[in-house]
């Protein structure tokens, strides 16, 4: 539980959908177009997410990109077995992207970025069968980044900088499967924490051994967010002496973990331009998602998750036109950190096709409009969680209680977003 808080804190606001795990692809317009490809592609501020040290190739001595998405997800459970069905409320995620970069000389470019590339909002029934495990989710994250390009030779680069994340998280789950206070109300915990911070740093380089191809790599450093001295709210409790739980404060920490992405782009001519991203997320660095109560005399909360190192492998295509419109589209694969039967529903995703469009609109020499979307289509899948645990009835010893059923996900996500160069 307290770890699950952990999971929050990492996250910026967004809904249901996140490349494996709860990563967010969704930090910048036009590289979501081309399949959320752009290790390797000089085309705007992006480049401060997809490789910083790209922005020193970019012509113009100021650039900047920002920019929004709508996230509306679908989630369906079922379990056949004993008839249930439940289906996720979550609200309209909206997860943004902020660059700026300016280029001191040729040699040298600086700048600032605040992106959010892991979060989720997820929304189940009240009550619902799997209200044991989560009822609602909120976290909010955001990576600010300040940077740096540098070009050793007129064909290749570095760059990189510092990361500072702050987040905030607010999660409910029934204490049980069936605790109730004398009025039928289902026992609850709320956690909620805020103001959580922590610190990474990520580095690239990218090469060009011809004018018509680009070669890129970045790398994201793992960072741990460790949340100290966060609400726990326990509400509709029985006053027994069997439920010894009341308000306290607790501590968890949750990985975010680290990635690297290589690829590349080759300009086939004036008008088209194909970029291949791969991208390997650590994810085995999630192990267990742990809270740990300040009250002495609540059992603290341990749920393994033994997460796996994931892929994705992400297509793109550019095709320009004319001097106005630019038309994007792309594909990727994700697979999935999950194993099986550590499936909870938190997290409710499989490995996912994602299908991508958009353009961009050039209104003056200076001012851009750039559209995007994104189709994610995660296979069906027949899964449980198999480590929730509580007293058995006859012996009062613990008991794994699996809980598991059917997951159908979707998710379509447009997003808008302007490029400004001077």
């Amino acid at each position: 539980m307290k770890r699950l808080f952990l999971l929050g804190l990492v996250m910026m606001v967004t809904a249901i959908t996140y490349a494996g795990g709860y990563r967010v692809s969704l930090q910048g317009q036009r590289g979501l177009a081309m399949g959320h490809t752009g290790v390797a592609v000089v085309n705007n501020a992006e480049l401060a997410f997809f490789n910083p040290a790209g922005l020193v190739f970019l012509e113009n001595k100021i650039n900047a990109a920002v920019g929004v998405s709508a996230v509306f997800s679908d989630v369906v459970w079922q379990n056949q077995e004993f008839g249930q069905t439940a289906r996720t409320d979550s609200p309209v995620g909206t997860p943004f992207y902020a660059y700026f970069s300016y280029k001191l000389n040729e040699k040298l470019s600086v700048g600032l970025a605040a992106y959010t590339p892991y979060g989720s909002s997820v929304a189940w029934e009240k009550d619902w069968a799997g209200s044991h495990l989560v009822n609602d989710i909120e976290l909010a994250a955001i990576y600010v980044q300040a940077l740096a390009s540098y070009k050793i030779t007129d064909n290749l680069s570095v760059g990189g900088g510092p990361i500072y994340v702050s987040g905030s998280v607010n999660f409910n789950r029934n204490l049980n499967r069936t605790l109730t206070d004398l009025d039928g109300n289902r026992a609850n915990v709320t956690i909620d924490a805020s103001g959580v911070s922590a610190f990474g740093w990520s580095a690239g380089a990218m090469w060009s051994p011809v004018d018509s191809l680009r070669i890129g790599v970045n790398y994201r450093s793992e960072i741990l967010v460790e949340a100290e001295g966060g609400d726990a709210d326990f509400e509709n409790i029985p006053n027994s002496p069997l439920t010894p739980f009341s308000d306290t404060q607790f501590d968890a920490t949750l990985p975010l973990p680290a990635e690297f992405t290589i690829g590349a782009s080759y300009q086939l001519n004036d008008q088209w331009l194909f970029a291949f991203d791969y991208n390997r997320t650590f994810w085995g660095v999630y192990e267990s998602l742990d809270v740990d109560f300040a009250d002495p005399g609540i059992p603290d909360s341990n749920n393994p998750r033994e997460y796996e190192d994931s892929s994705i492998y992400r297509f793109g295509l550019q095709y320009t036109a004319n001097q106005t419109f630019t038309l994007r589209a792309g594909y990727y694969f994700d697979e999935s950190p999950v194993q099986s039967g550590y499936f909870a529903p938190e997290t409710p995703r499989n490995d996912s096709n994602n299908f991508t469009g958009g353009l961009s609109v050039n209104v003056t020499d200076n001012v851009a409009i750039d559209a995007s979307f994104l189709y994610s289509r995660f296979e069906e899948i027949d899964e449980s969680y198999d480590y929730y645990t509580e007293p058995d009835p006859s012996t009062g010893q613990p008991r794994r209680v699996p809980f598991g059923g059917t997951y159908k996900s979707s998710a379509f996500i447009p997003g808008l977003g302007v490029t400004i160069k001077i």
